[in-house]
């Protein structure tokens, strides 16, 4: 008995990453730039992806973070670094009253590690100046980054078609 089980401890490991692997979300990036060139696996980059603000229609923020290469990026295994940059803009008309969203919310998450690392971006309302104001950060449960990025959008009526 001690021996199969010795034997099925890596096993066991690998199907736990690959497990985990598997259960990060799918990243729809919009571009990515090779930063670095590796001969024999992937390289380092820059991608872009974008989101629409779930409780702003009419508000869109893109952002571009850096990935790790190596053979662990085909398997989601590597921990990104907490390099990002982010900018929101106003693309259509904004109805929502911005009275009526919370002091602070969290509008967008995406996982950058299997192992409890986010990138989280913040919408916080500016009331006196008719603006949204969108924090980027990245957290970690254990030891968070002072990584941090921010976007204003100041909301404009919106010219009819």
């Amino acid at each position: 008995m001690r021996i199969v089980f010795r034997a099925c401890g890596p096993l066991l490991i690998a199907f736990g990453l690959l497990t985990a692997a598997a259960s990060l979300p799918a990243r729809a990036d919009f571009d990515c730039v090779s930063t670095t060139w590796r001969m024999l696996s992937p390289n380092d980059k820059v991608c872009i992806s974008e989101f629409d603000d779930p409780k702003v229609p009419g508000v869109t923020c893109y952002i571009s973070q850096a990935r790790k290469g190596g053979w662990g990026q085909p398997l989601g295994l590597n921990e990104d670094p907490s390099n990002f940059s982010v900018t929101c803009r106003q693309m259509g008309p904004v109805t929502v009253d911005l009275k009526s969203l919370p002091e602070r919310e969290e509008a967008f998450t995406e996982k950058t590690s299997i192992f409890f690392k986010k990138t989280r971006i913040y919408r916080i309302p500016d009331l006196k100046r008719h603006a949204l104001v969108y924090l980027a950060i990245s957290s970690k449960i254990i030891d968070g980054s002072p990584a941090n990025a921010i976007s204003a959008v100041p909301i404009m009526t919106w010219p009819s078609e």
